[in-house]
Protein backbone atom coordinates (compact mmCIF):
# COMPACT_ATOMS: atom_id res chain seq x y z
CA UNK A 1 0.00 0.00 0.00
CA UNK A 2 1.19 3.53 -0.65
CA UNK A 3 1.97 5.53 2.52
CA UNK A 4 -1.07 7.75 1.95
CA UNK A 5 -3.39 4.71 1.85
CA UNK A 6 -1.77 3.29 4.98
CA UNK A 7 -2.48 6.52 6.86
CA UNK A 8 -6.10 6.40 5.66
CA UNK A 9 -6.54 2.84 6.94
CA UNK A 10 -4.93 3.68 10.29
CA UNK A 11 -7.26 6.67 10.64
CA UNK A 12 -10.29 4.37 10.17
CA UNK A 13 -8.96 1.76 12.62
CA UNK A 14 -11.16 1.37 15.71
CA UNK A 15 -10.34 -1.65 17.92
CA UNK A 16 -13.45 -1.38 20.12
CA UNK A 17 -15.80 -1.14 17.16
CA UNK A 18 -13.96 -4.00 15.43
CA UNK A 19 -14.30 -6.25 18.49
CA UNK A 20 -17.99 -5.36 18.83
CA UNK A 21 -18.66 -6.17 15.18
CA UNK A 22 -16.69 -9.44 15.43
CA UNK A 23 -18.59 -10.47 18.60
CA UNK A 24 -21.95 -9.55 17.06
CA UNK A 25 -21.06 -11.49 13.90
CA UNK A 26 -20.14 -14.54 15.98
CA UNK A 27 -23.45 -14.41 17.86
CA UNK A 28 -25.39 -14.03 14.61
CA UNK A 29 -23.48 -16.98 13.14
CA UNK A 30 -24.59 -19.08 16.11
CA UNK A 31 -28.16 -17.87 15.51
CA UNK A 32 -27.90 -19.18 11.94
CA UNK A 33 -26.99 -22.60 13.37
CA UNK A 34 -30.01 -22.40 15.70
CA UNK A 35 -32.14 -21.50 12.69
CA UNK A 36 -30.96 -24.61 10.85
CA UNK A 37 -31.78 -26.75 13.90
CA UNK A 38 -35.19 -25.08 14.26
CA UNK A 39 -35.89 -26.09 10.66
CA UNK A 40 -36.14 -29.78 11.59
CA UNK A 41 -39.97 -29.76 11.29
CA UNK A 42 -39.60 -28.47 7.70
CA UNK A 43 -37.13 -31.27 6.99
CA UNK A 44 -39.57 -33.88 8.36
CA UNK A 45 -42.34 -32.42 6.19
CA UNK A 46 -40.21 -32.59 3.05
CA UNK A 47 -39.29 -36.21 3.81
CA UNK A 48 -42.98 -37.07 4.20
CA UNK A 49 -43.56 -35.68 0.71
CA UNK A 50 -40.89 -37.88 -0.85
CA UNK A 51 -37.79 -35.66 -0.79
CA UNK A 52 -34.53 -37.60 -0.70
CA UNK A 53 -32.74 -37.53 2.68
CA UNK A 54 -29.79 -35.79 1.05
CA UNK A 55 -31.88 -32.78 -0.04
CA UNK A 56 -34.08 -32.38 3.04
CA UNK A 57 -32.25 -29.27 4.33
CA UNK A 58 -32.66 -27.13 1.20
CA UNK A 59 -36.20 -25.84 1.98
CA UNK A 60 -34.91 -24.69 5.39
CA UNK A 61 -32.29 -22.58 3.61
CA UNK A 62 -35.02 -20.81 1.64
CA UNK A 63 -36.63 -19.62 4.88
CA UNK A 64 -33.35 -18.73 6.64
CA UNK A 65 -31.72 -16.94 3.72
CA UNK A 66 -34.89 -15.00 2.90
CA UNK A 67 -34.55 -13.27 6.27
CA UNK A 68 -30.89 -12.45 5.64
CA UNK A 69 -31.68 -11.17 2.14
CA UNK A 70 -34.47 -8.90 3.44
CA UNK A 71 -32.21 -7.39 6.12
CA UNK A 72 -29.32 -6.79 3.72
CA UNK A 73 -31.57 -5.43 0.98
CA UNK A 74 -33.24 -2.90 3.30
CA UNK A 75 -29.88 -1.78 4.74
CA UNK A 76 -28.29 -1.39 1.29
CA UNK A 77 -31.25 0.62 -0.03
CA UNK A 78 -31.09 2.83 3.06
CA UNK A 79 -27.35 3.47 2.53
CA UNK A 80 -27.84 4.12 -1.19
CA UNK A 81 -30.55 6.69 -0.47
CA UNK A 82 -28.65 8.34 2.38
CA UNK A 83 -25.35 8.53 0.47
CA UNK A 84 -26.97 9.11 -2.95
CA UNK A 85 -24.90 6.29 -4.43
CA UNK A 86 -27.59 4.24 -6.21
CA UNK A 87 -26.51 5.44 -9.66
CA UNK A 88 -23.12 3.75 -9.15
CA UNK A 89 -24.78 0.39 -9.85
CA UNK A 90 -25.17 1.49 -13.45
CA UNK A 91 -22.35 3.95 -14.10
CA UNK A 92 -19.15 3.41 -12.18
CA UNK A 93 -16.48 6.05 -12.56
CA UNK A 94 -13.89 4.23 -14.69
CA UNK A 95 -14.91 0.95 -13.02
CA UNK A 96 -15.09 -2.35 -14.96
CA UNK A 97 -18.82 -2.81 -14.34
CA UNK A 98 -19.26 -6.16 -16.12
CA UNK A 99 -16.32 -7.71 -14.26
CA UNK A 100 -17.62 -6.29 -10.98
CA UNK A 101 -21.07 -7.82 -11.52
CA UNK A 102 -19.59 -11.16 -12.60
CA UNK A 103 -17.32 -11.34 -9.55
CA UNK A 104 -20.20 -10.33 -7.25
CA UNK A 105 -22.35 -13.08 -8.76
CA UNK A 106 -19.52 -15.59 -8.37
CA UNK A 107 -19.02 -14.55 -4.73
CA UNK A 108 -22.77 -14.90 -4.04
CA UNK A 109 -23.02 -18.33 -5.66
CA UNK A 110 -19.88 -19.54 -3.86
CA UNK A 111 -21.21 -18.23 -0.54
CA UNK A 112 -24.54 -20.02 -1.08
CA UNK A 113 -22.85 -23.27 -2.11
CA UNK A 114 -21.25 -23.60 1.32
CA UNK A 115 -24.72 -23.95 2.85
CA UNK A 116 -25.95 -26.10 -0.02
CA UNK A 117 -23.19 -28.65 0.63
CA UNK A 118 -23.36 -28.11 4.40
CA UNK A 119 -27.01 -29.22 4.56
CA UNK A 120 -26.18 -32.25 2.40
CA UNK A 121 -23.25 -33.23 4.62
CA UNK A 122 -25.23 -32.75 7.81
CA UNK A 123 -27.73 -35.41 6.70
CA UNK A 124 -24.90 -37.97 6.67
CA UNK A 125 -23.71 -37.28 10.24
CA UNK A 126 -26.52 -39.08 12.05
CA UNK A 127 -26.56 -38.49 15.79
CA UNK A 128 -23.38 -36.37 15.54
CA UNK A 129 -24.86 -33.65 13.36
CA UNK A 130 -24.67 -31.31 16.38
CA UNK A 131 -20.94 -30.99 15.65
CA UNK A 132 -21.41 -30.09 11.99
CA UNK A 133 -21.62 -26.31 12.55
CA UNK A 134 -18.40 -26.32 14.58
CA UNK A 135 -16.60 -28.18 11.81
CA UNK A 136 -18.09 -25.91 9.15
CA UNK A 137 -17.04 -22.67 10.86
CA UNK A 138 -13.55 -23.97 11.70
CA UNK A 139 -13.07 -25.06 8.07
CA UNK A 140 -14.11 -21.63 6.77
CA UNK A 141 -11.55 -19.92 9.01
CA UNK A 142 -8.78 -22.42 8.23
CA UNK A 143 -9.17 -22.27 4.45
CA UNK A 144 -9.74 -18.52 4.24
CA UNK A 145 -6.57 -17.95 6.29
CA UNK A 146 -4.62 -20.36 4.10
CA UNK A 147 -5.90 -18.52 0.99
CA UNK A 148 -4.77 -15.27 2.58
CA UNK A 149 -1.31 -16.72 3.12
CA UNK A 150 -1.18 -18.10 -0.45
CA UNK A 151 -2.22 -14.71 -1.87
CA UNK A 152 0.38 -12.94 0.31
CA UNK A 153 -2.19 -10.90 2.28
CA UNK A 154 0.03 -11.21 5.37
CA UNK A 155 3.15 -9.94 3.58
CA UNK A 156 4.91 -7.20 5.52
CA UNK A 157 3.35 -7.95 8.92
CA UNK A 158 5.47 -8.41 12.03
CA UNK A 159 6.83 -11.75 13.21
CA UNK A 160 4.48 -11.51 16.22
CA UNK A 161 1.44 -11.26 13.91
CA UNK A 162 2.66 -14.19 11.80
CA UNK A 163 3.11 -16.23 14.99
CA UNK A 164 -0.43 -15.39 16.13
CA UNK A 165 -1.84 -16.41 12.72
CA UNK A 166 0.08 -19.71 12.90
CA UNK A 167 -1.13 -20.31 16.48
CA UNK A 168 -4.72 -19.58 15.42
CA UNK A 169 -4.46 -22.06 12.54
CA UNK A 170 -3.02 -24.75 14.83
CA UNK A 171 -5.81 -24.16 17.37
CA UNK A 172 -8.51 -24.44 14.70
CA UNK A 173 -6.98 -27.57 13.18
CA UNK A 174 -6.61 -29.13 16.65
CA UNK A 175 -10.24 -28.34 17.51
CA UNK A 176 -11.39 -29.96 14.25
CA UNK A 177 -9.32 -33.08 14.95
CA UNK A 178 -10.65 -33.27 18.53
CA UNK A 179 -14.29 -32.99 17.41
CA UNK A 180 -13.72 -35.57 14.66
CA UNK A 181 -11.96 -37.94 17.04
CA UNK A 182 -14.74 -37.52 19.61
CA UNK A 183 -17.30 -38.48 16.96
CA UNK A 184 -15.14 -41.45 15.97
CA UNK A 185 -15.00 -42.64 19.60
CA UNK A 186 -18.77 -42.25 19.85
CA UNK A 187 -19.26 -44.37 16.72
CA UNK A 188 -16.85 -47.00 18.05
CA UNK A 189 -18.81 -47.18 21.30
CA UNK A 190 -22.09 -47.63 19.42
CA UNK A 191 -20.52 -50.34 17.26
CA UNK A 192 -19.28 -52.31 20.29
CA UNK A 193 -22.34 -51.59 22.49
CA UNK A 194 -25.51 -51.30 20.36
CA UNK A 195 -27.48 -50.74 23.58
CA UNK A 196 -25.84 -47.28 23.78
CA UNK A 197 -28.30 -46.13 21.12
CA UNK A 198 -31.23 -46.68 23.48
Amino acid sequence: MPEEKKREVIKEFDLKRGLLVATFSGIMSACFAYGLAAGDPIKRLTLQHGTSTLWQGLPVLVVLLAGGFATNFIWCVFLNVRNRTGRQYFQGANAPMLANYLFCALAGVTWYMQFFFYTMGETQMGRYKFSSWTLHMASIMIFSTLWGIALKEWRGVSLRTKSLVALTLLTLIASTVIVGYGNYLGLSEVATQPSALR
